[in-house]
Order: structure tokens, then sequence, then C-alpha cells
């Protein structure tokens, strides 16, 4: 564990000590609470579920994506993931020391939205239930993003390389989520779009868990492809190292 934290210190410093690490967490709760609050004062909804709708994409197509981009990424390009691998630490380590800092970074990012439930308690009586099963699903889904960032953002020196590529993979994830998506997907390939719906796509977990259902199975998902990716992100260190 003393490992871990040493990546994790120096992984956050590199985070916090960025102005543009901010401007990405502005930008973030920004477009999150603008989306909500013209949902809002539209329908005059006191819930989030416009909110938790939208997160997704974001997550998966934006900000997540600019977080894990420079995991790997940057110390390619300044030639220190040769330092960080001789070190006497282990590679799973390492890993998890990112991870965890670009995890810790998503979660401030995420507090700032806590505003909005704060507003609707105070002009309204919300349902507490949905919004605790909703922020719990977001912090599962930001996760398991971050480990598909931080898997991909090892095998490219490039930041916008693994940001782009990054989004695609979580893109997919998310559409592919959509009962809509895979009904076209089973026109094309029949089995094929309820084979990803059902096993591969994240939206339907995180629909479940945001609803207040908190459903063994999607907790299984997430925890599950969370740690595998992690897991590869350390195998794939490993075969370079040696």
């Amino acid at each position: 564990m003393n490992d871990v934290a040493i990546i994790l210190k120096r992984e956050l410093k590199q985070y916090f000590y960025s102005p543009i690490a901010y401007v990405f967490c502005i930008i973030f709760i920004v477009l999150n609470a603008s989306i909500y609050m013209f949902h809002f004062f539209f329908f005059g909804n006191a819930d989030m579920r416009a909110f938790f709708s939208t997160l997704p994409l974001i997550l998966g197509l934006i900000f997540i994506p600019a977080i894990s981009m420079r995991l790997w990424s940057e110390d390619y390009k300044l030639g220190t993931v040769e330092l960080l691998l001789t070190l006497p630490i282990r590679t799973e380590a390492i890993v998890l020391g990112k991870y965890l800092a670009g995890l810790i970074f998503y979660l401030v990012g995420l507090a700032g939205t806590l505003t909005i439930p704060i507003l609707l308690v105070f002009l309204g009586k919300p349902d507490i239930g949905p919004m605790i099963g909703g922020y719990f699903g977001a912090i599962m889904l930001g996760g398991f993003f971050l480990a598909v960032g931080i898997f991909i953002s090892g095998f490219f020196s490039d930041q916008i390389v693994s940001l782009i590529i990054t989004s695609l993979a979580c893109g997919f994830l998310v559409l592919v989520g959509w009962q809509y998506v895979p009904m076209v997907i089973d026109g094309w390939i029949p089995g094929l779009g309820s084979f990803l719906y059902s096993y591969v796509g994240v939206t339907r977990h995180f629909n479940d868990i945001e609803r207040g259902v908190i459903d063994i199975k999607s907790i299984i998902y997430f925890i599950s492809l969370t740690a595998l990716f992690i897991y590869l992100n350390a195998k794939a260190l490993e075969r370079r190292k040696y």
C-alpha cells in the first residue's frame, strides 16, 4: 500500500498542479448543470433523471477520456515510463496508484454537481433514494470508464490519440446499452445486438442503479470489468518491462 500511495501522490500533484485539470472540472460541472437546469425550468420536475440520463454520454465521450488520456501517454512522451517500470515497485501498484489518482480527480468533479440535489431539497421534496442511487451509479460508471481509459492510454504516447480511442470505446459501450441500437444491430446480425445489450452495454446497468434498484448483477458487472481492465493494463506493462 505504501507503493500505491507513492504513485498516487505523484499523479495527484500532476493533476492538481495543472490549470487544464481545473478547466476540465469547470467544463464538466457547467455542462451538466446547464443541461439539467434547462430541463428543470422547462418541465418543472424536482428530480435528477435528466441529469443522470445524459451523464453516461458526457462521461464516456468527454470527461473520462480527458482525465485518462495522460495517465500513461504523458509518461511515454516524457520518457519516464522506463524509470517507473524499473523502480522496486510492483507494476500492479503503479497501475493502481495511477487509477486511484484519476478516480479521486473524477470524484472531485462529480462532487461539484452536488449543488443540484441541494437546490432541489430547498425548492421541493424530491425522492432522495434515486438521487443516492444515481450518484452511486455515477461512481461505478466513472470508475469503469476510467479503467478502460487507463488501459487504452497504456498503448499510446500521443494523448490526443488516447482521448479519441477512449471516447470511441466508451461511446460504444454507452450506445449498445440503449435498447434501440441493439435492435438495429439485430436487424443486421440476428442475436448480436441482444448479446451486446445484455452483457456489454453499460447504460442498461447504470439505469438500473440510477432508478434506485441496486441489482447485484449490475454491481458485479461494473466491479468485474473495472478489475479486468486494470489487470490487463498491468499485464500489458509487464510485457513491456521484460
